[in-house]
């Protein structure tokens, strides 16, 4: 077996994994990105692949919340605004920025992505996620939409963990039902994905002879996932995510060290 083909091999089934994980827990990013990362070589067309190849997965998870959407209509337009204007910003950070000011921020990033998931259990009881809040008040609202905007700005350069921050401010926000949170959530993120990956296309920053492959193993990930998610148990995914977190930012501390 040739190296191209077995990095194609492991390419797609961190894809598969990640849109398994993505449908059950959350944190596809931190599977994808360090094997594109091991691959391509460079972290911003991993970043840019990744998102690329995660990016239906977001899509399709807010047209399979359509009904959903329909019912918070009043919510969509002001958080939508910063999501599109923040994932934008955020993205343009990464293309503009020299690919060194990424790197160093890589394991801070991965750090601040598994701190999201190990507290996952503690923000929701905090914020109250799938319970129903009183309507905020003017100020309170301009500082979730505002808080939006900076999620969506860590989106665009990242994105990894995007998902738990929007719930709780969702939370705050007086949703209450957890499907009509995951119905916003999911069409906040893909637009702050989609934002990205325009950006990242433009910019010839995706790997196309690896992204293709990868998001019809993301899409079917996703499938998969959604069909055995009540039989599998959330914090064991969660956990293993945290763990794999954990072991990816010790590595990219240690890096310029092991380097010299």
């Amino acid at each position: 077996m040739t190296p191209e083909i077995m990095n194609l091999i492991l390419l797609c089934g961190s894809a598969l994994l990640a849109g398994i994980v993505n449908s059950v827990a959350g944190g596809g990013t931190l599977l994808t990105f360090p094997v594109l990362v091991w691959t391509l070589g460079t972290s911003v067309g991993a970043n840019a692949t990744s998102t690329t190849c995660l990016f239906p997965g977001s899509l399709a998870a807010a047209w399979g919340y359509r009904r959903e959407l329909a019912e918070q209509r009043k919510w969509i337009m002001p958080l939508l605004i910063p999501s599109l204007i923040g994932g934008l910003l955020g993205t343009w950070l990464v293309v503009s920025q020299p690919e060194k000011v990424f790197e160093t921020l890589v394991p801070w990033l991965i750090l601040v992505a598994t701190a999201l998931f190990l507290l996952q259990p503690m923000i929701t009881r905090w914020t109250g996620i799938g319970q129903p809040h009183q309507q905020p008040s003017p100020i309170v609202l301009a500082g979730i939409i505002g808080f939006q905007f900076l999620v969506a700005l860590y989106g665009g350069y990242f994105g990894a963990g995007i998902g738990i921050l929007m719930l709780s401010s969702l939370a705050l926000m007086g949703v209450g039902d957890i499907h009509r949170m995951n119905a916003l959530k999911s069409l906040f993120a893909s637009a702050i994905n989609g934002m990205s990956v325009v950006l990242f296309i433009a910019n010839g920053k995706v790997d196309w002879m690896f992204a293709i492959p990868m998001i019809g193993s993301a899409i079917a990930g996703g499938f998969l996932g959604a069909s055995v998610a009540r039989r599998l148990n959330k914090n064991v995914v969660r956990y293993s995510v945290i763990a794999i977190g954990v072991l990816l930012s010790t590595y990219y501390f240690a890096r310029p060290f092991l380097s010299r």
